[in-house]
């Protein structure tokens, strides 16, 4: 049995030299909510704690911080815990309401106080749904028909009919978050066609610390919504500043602009399985640079930029040679392209034709597209467009 721990430090803890804690994903969570008001509903008796199994065989215990129970329904909360990763739910209430609901017709999901509904094609769920993705679902489903065995097998009969709750219970829940919906701010939910609050996510159940995966899941989500709106160009930048001063000019709709941050990687492979017509990067020169010189993952923890393929850039665009030399210790980009003076358009431009060839191999057809560099101040320093390259 694996129960977890207590809760971290408040949001802004930062990862130690100690192992990083795992956490439980909102699904979890939800699940194990959802299990414990389904049996308070069935027994009129609430338990302190739920457990429940998931995808991968792990029996977590979760403490209930809440718990109210009715004649015709049953309501558990419990508090999300992401251990070590700062996720925005972290902290968060994740409660779930239990009904009964129409013989025959199964389990239905609603989406209460903090909780999404879909608004756009594209997403696994169709427009109208509540935004409770289909992993937490099956997780929610398991945990009640586990449920429901469990009682059958003690041979409790709080229903009429014990067998009209197996193998798939008849029952409405009903997921809330409270604060959800202050809290999908921080997310992309709003760009995915996700409105009034948070999704409720997790395939595995288990949240690993600093793992991005809820990250490049979003960038996904969002070539598939783009898609789905039969858009033919997408901006994917890889900070607000980049992304407002390339939209300026592109004007493209919220819904074609993809936070891709440093996972340059993760948006550029799903495009190459799902192609879009055009595809403008944009983004500082530093992140380019790493783009350019064929790292997918532009984190300053998990790429470094070569400063000696830099400083020969430098040297190509005729840069003085004191600043080739000083160059070549750098140790940042943006030294360098201090460095390079009146030459700096002509550097970024080197970077961003390059950038591009990597996106193109990586891409392997299918797309064209351009690459727009930044500088600090949001203006546009270096630019290769499929127009820009002999065919």
């Amino acid at each position: 049995m694996i129960t977890p721990s207590p809760p971290p430090a408040p949001s802004g803890r930062k990862p130690t030299d100690r192992p990083l804690r795992k956490g439980w994903t909102t699904g979890a969570c939800a699940a194990a909510a959802a299990a414990a008001a389904y049996r308070a509903l069935l027994t009129q008796h609430f338990d302190t704690s739920v457990t429940i199994r998931l995808p991968r065989g792990e029996t977590p215990t979760f403490q209930l911080h809440t718990h109210v129970l009715a004649d015709d329904f049953a309501r558990a909360g419990i508090i999300k815990d992401a251990g070590d990763d700062p996720d925005v739910t972290h902290g968060l209430e994740i409660m779930a309401e239990v009904r009964f609901g129409v013989a025959g017709t199964g389990i239905h999901f609603f989406a209460g106080d903090g909780v999404g509904t879909v608004t756009l094609e594209g997403l696994p769920l169709p427009p109208g749904e509540p935004a409770i993705n289909p992993g937490p679902r099956q997780q929610i489903t398991d945990a009640l028909v586990s449920v429901a065995r469990g009682i059958q097998h003690l041979g409790a009969r709080p229903i009429d009919d014990i067998t009209s709750i197996s193998p798939i219970p008849d029952v409405n829940v009903t997921i809330s978050i409270p604060g959800g919906l202050e809290a999908s701010k921080k997310t992309m939910n709003s760009r995915l066609g996700i409105i009034g609050g948070l999704s409720v996510l997790g395939t595995t159940g288990i949240v690993v610390p600093f793992s991005c995966s809820s990250w490049i899941h979003s960038i996904h989500r969002g070539i598939d919504v783009a898609r789905a709106q039969n858009f033919t160009h997408v901006l994917a930048s890889t900070g607000r500043t980049s992304e407002q001063a390339a939209n300026a000019q592109l004007c493209l709709p919220e819904e074609a602009l993809i936070d891709m941050g440093d996972f340059a990687g993760g948006l550029l492979k799903y495009v190459r399985s799902h192609p879009i017509e055009r595809l403008t990067i944009a983004g500082g020169f530093a992140k380019i640079t790493k783009l350019a010189q064929g790292a997918m993952d532009l984190h300053s923890a998990r790429s470094q930029v070569d400063f000696e393929r830099l400083s020969a850039q430098l040297k190509s665009v005729g840069g003085a040679p004191y600043a080739v030399q000083e160059s070549r210790t750098a140790i940042t980009a943006q030294r360098v392209l201090e460095l390079a003076g009146q030459r700096s358009d002509l550097l970024a431009a080197i970077i961003a034709r390059q950038a591009r060839e990597v996106a193109l191999a990586t891409l392997a057809g299918g797309t064209d597209v351009d690459v727009w560099i930044y500088d600090r101040k949001g203006q546009r320093i270096g630019l290769i467009s499929a127009q820009d390259t002999p065919s």
